[in-house]
């Protein structure tokens, strides 16, 4: 090197630039910290992290809110999908990379694969984000990565990770659909049939669920909904004569009907449940209804508002009693006469024989409400079922116990897996006795698609709910 060389100024380097912080994103990756560190579910965490934003930041508006809903819940559904890409990109197991650097590529993958962002515009935004929650050098790491991600498409990153059908179908469809393995393989075991309906299926689970309104009897009807929200807000439900379908992006914490207590937020499978229950068939009188499984509230107040029209009256038992507390809430201003409790249905302080009508809608694993919880498929493992199983089975048994001879159990669950639904009916039938199986169908009229009977499942893809089960039960002697 010469002396010449030697005396020539080194060039500057670049001034450092502050990270600029992004409200949405740093509101997404907040609630996928708070989802995977303290098991919280995101339909909980989302709305007071949303309500604080706007308390906050008056430029924080409706779009704002709608992108940081669709980060955190298309970034939750598609988790496994966006891992196995991460996997491809990395050169470490996955298992290495610290959880609030996977959530930040997660995130990134989300925008680049499953929105219409910008390629540019999802890497840098994803990069300033690294740089505001994990510091300046994860964030070079980030970078990196998804500038490999946005060398292809969503399905060009399929074709390479996830391995062909015909090799193992069950794995294929876990990395196509974002499922773990072991429900996939529950699900097409419940479903039955063919690749193309587990497919759409599947696909159900990862799409976002429409809102769903229940006009409570005597307190307000589907058409007084319909009318106040308008046709460009709102539409009728498809089966239940008491739903309202709010169109896309509507907030039901805004319409004074359900503010009010008027009006709720529930599935039209939650809502189809408690209709089967009401309109079952009993021998005799029909004035006491029971909901052994009450929290927090929506098939209760239903019920109740639907007792009271037939001057029947509707205990609502609870276990836990934060949310028998909200079972109170949901069950105020109906217009007849009711009592809510805190009891264990294992444990019921009531006599045998004491009810017409009872509904045991029981704990479970939420496999029927993917959708909605889609944190719920990468929680759950399989040995849960065994830890619920024993409470299923004595929850039913109670449950008929409970009733009197000619009257009617309603068993019903958000899982569509037969460890949870037909085998506990049929375990607890065939071990007790004294119960015989009624047909569920005709106490649906007008929905399709309920099968050969005598039980019912529903289900997303095809009548568009929560995949619920009933199975409808006499007490004979």
């Amino acid at each position: 090197m010469n002396d010449q060389a030697k005396r020539r100024p080194r060039k500057p380097g670049k001034p450092y630039r502050r990270p600029q912080k992004d409200p949405v994103r740093i509101l997404a990756f907040e609630a996928l910290r708070a989802v995977d560190e303290r098991d919280a579910y995101a339909n909980l965490v989302l709305p007071p992290l949303l309500r604080k934003a706007r308390e906050r930041d008056e430029g924080f508006d409706a779009r704002d809110a709608a992108l940081a809903t669709e980060l955190v819940y298309g970034t939750l559904r598609r988790q496994g999908t966006y891992d196995a890409i991460v996997a491809a990109c990395i050169d470490r197991p996955l298992r290495e990379v610290d959880p609030p650097v996977l959530d930040v590529l997660n995130l990134g993958v989300h925008q680049l694969l499953g929105t219409r962002i910008p390629t540019h515009a999802a890497v840098s935004a994803s990069v300033e984000l690294a740089r505001v929650v994990l510091g300046d050098g994860r964030a070079k790491f980030v970078n990196a990565v998804l500038r490999k991600v946005a060398g292809d498409d969503l399905d060009g990153w399929l074709e390479k990770v996830a391995p062909p059908y015909d090799d193992d179908p069950e794995d294929h469809l876990a990395v196509v659909h974002s499922h773990p393995r072991w429900v996939v393989s529950a699900l097409w075991d419940s479903l039955g049939g063919g690749r193309g309906g587990i497919e759409d299926l599947l696909e159900a689970d990862n799409e976002r669920p429409e809102v769903t309104l229940v006009a409570r009897p005597g307190r307000s009807t589907a058409d007084e909904l319909l009318d106040t929200l308008g046709e460009d807000s709102a539409v009728p439900g498809r089966w239940s004569p008491y739903a309202v379908r709010l169109a896309e992006g509507g907030e039901p914490g805004r319409i004074d009907a359900v503010r009010l207590g008027r009006a709720g937020v529930q599935d039209e499978g939650s809502q189809l449940v408690a209709l089967a229950l009401a309109n079952a068939p009993v021998d005799g009188p029909d004035t006491k209804w029971l909901d052994g499984c009450a929290g927090p509230g929506g098939k209760a107040a239903l019920l109740a508002g639907l007792a009271a029209e037939r001057g029947a009256v509707l205990l609502a038992s609870e276990k836990q009693p934060h949310r028998a507390g909200l079972v109170g809430q949901a069950l105020a201003g109906n217009p007849g006469p009711y009592q809510v409790i805190a009891a264990d249905g294992t444990r019921p302080p009531w006599r045998p024989g004491t009810f017409d009508r009872v509904l045991m809608d029981v704990p479970c694993t939420g496999l029927g409400a993917l959708r909605r919880r889609p944190e719920a498929r990468w929680r759950r493992r399989p040995e849960d079922l065994e830890g619920f199983a024993p409470l299923q089975r004595s929850l039913l048994h109670n449950a008929l116990e409970s009733v009197r001879v000619g009257g009617v159990v309603g068993y019903a669950t958000c899982s569509p897996h037969l460890a949870e639904t037909r085998a506990v009916v049929d375990d607890v039938l065939k071990q007790r006795g004294g119960a015989e199986l009624l047909d569920a169908r005709p106490l649906l009229p007008g929905v399709p698609g309920l099968g050969e009977g005598p039980d019912v499942q529903l289900w997303p893809h095809v009548h568009g709910t929560d995949a619920m089960y009933l199975a409808v039960m006499r007490r004979v002697n």
